[in-house]
């Protein structure tokens, strides 16, 4: 039988590139489902492999919290971010959790998250 410790002791060693391949590599042997893995991840993550298997997001919702002291800033700011008129650009400001961008890409969301707090708004990633 295979020495266990060890063989946690390697897995834990694995780049999340590496995780990954395995378990493409286990799915073709063994014939079994995406599901199966997902198993397979969790008993691994008691080694620490599963929080290295998970991926970085890399799409964002930007919603506008709060519009801050300098309205016509913030307004300008959507403007700019969005390209749509001044009448939606304002009713986006002062309407409660707006989303200005979604699914954005993490430079967009982040340039976006940049221009509204420079503007005074208070903003969220999600």
């Amino acid at each position: 039988m295979a020495d266990l410790k060890k063989l946690v002791d390697e897995l834990s060693k694995l780049t999340v590139l590496e995780a990954a391949e395995l378990t493409e590599m286990l799915e073709e042997k063994w014939g079994v489902s995406a599901a199966a893995p997902v198993a397979v991840a969790a008993a691994a993550g008691a080694a620490g492999v599963a929080a290295e298997a998970v991926e970085e997001q890399s799409e964002f919702d930007v919603i506008l919290k709060d519009i801050g002291p300098k309205k016509i800033d913030v307004i300008k700011a959507i403007r700019q971010i969005t390209t749509i008129g001044l009448k939606d650009a304002k009713d986006l400001a002062e309407a409660a959790n707006s989303k200005i961008l979604e699914q954005a890409g993490k430079d967009a969301a982040a340039d976006a998250k940049a221009k509204l707090e420079a503007a005074g708004a208070t903003v969220e990633l999600v």
